[in-house]
């Protein structure tokens, strides 16, 4: 390329092949339904001072705050039973809040459900059930789109291009896939909703090395886009090495945050939490 191009950073591969200006990141997603009220300031999304658990239960939040801006990457890392992936939902709106609020773009969407805050511009892919097995690639695809009363055949083409064996396989049934390439139908499903926000719970859960920096390369192209990326990950030293934030959680509560890179070089981090 002649010029450098503003997604073009130190992470990861430098396959620029959907990150183009007018990709996924660049539309105006569509607000049809749920009421948000304004909340200016602060980073693109953030899940402030967070307290709470499921149903009546004891809490598993204990003030905890959790933010990524606009086309970075955040992490939240930790030890098995730390509050991640329930920091994660509470964000997307799948457990009440006793205290603390989320904000998307300075709009406050506390009280929103899960679809509405879709309608939000937020996409969220789960640890597993994240795809319908019968359905096929292509099928999947269509599915997230299910809000959209636009043409939908340019973000397909997009995700086509960001995970090429989904194109392969696209009149395949999705069951009959590797895991990895379940995991690129399940972020590419999340993808056909023009997301402004991209939350993944354990996006490597279960594959191979190999695997995993594929995922996160690809990971990385979808943040160059201007898509914000808020992730889960148990793999906490390769996740830090390309997130901008960190999110080190223990018990609920934030135990350390900052750069991804000032965690992986904090000795009481590496020491604790990655291994020494």
């Amino acid at each position: 390329m002649s010029s450098k191009t503003p997604w073009q950073d130190d992470r990861g591969n430098k396959d620029v092949s959907i990150t183009n200006r007018e990709g996924m990141g660049s539309h105006d997603f569509p607000r049809t339904t749920g009421d948000a009220t304004p909340a200016p300031g602060g980073p693109f999304l953030i899940g402030e001072a967070m307290t709470g658990g499921y149903g009546s239960g004891a809490d598993i939040l204990h003030d905890c705050t959790v933010a990524v801006d606009k086309g970075q990457i955040a992490v939240i890392v930790g030890p098995n039973g730390a509050g991640k992936s329930t920091a994660m939902k509470a964000v997307f709106g799948m457990l009440n809040l006793r205290k603390g609020r989320v904000c998307i773009d300075g709009r406050d969407i506390t009280r929103l459900s899960p679809q509405d805050r879709v309608a939000q511009g937020m996409a969220f892919v789960p640890q597993t059930n994240n795809i319908f097995t019968s359905l096929t690639v292509e099928e999947n695809l269509e599915m997230g789109a299910f809000l959209r009363r636009d043409d939908i055949s340019g973000t397909m083409e997009q995700v086509y291009e960001l995970f090429p064996i989904l194109r392969d396989k696209r009149r395949q049934a999705a069951g009959e896939l590797s895991g990895g390439q379940r995991q690129q139908v399940a972020v590419g499903r999340a993808l056909m909703t023009r997301p402004q926000v991209l939350m993944l719970d354990e996006p490597t859960a279960g594959v191979s090395p190999i695997v995993m920096d594929e995922l996160f390369d690809r990971i990385i192209e979808v943040a160059r886009t201007g898509i914000s990326i808020l992730m889960v990950e148990q793999n906490a030293r390769q996740a830090l090495a390309i997130a901008d934030k960190g999110y080190v959680l223990v018990q609920g509560r934030n135990a350390y945050t900052d750069t991804g890179q000032a965690l992986l070089a904090n000795p009481e981090v590496r020491k604790s939490f990655l291994g020494g």
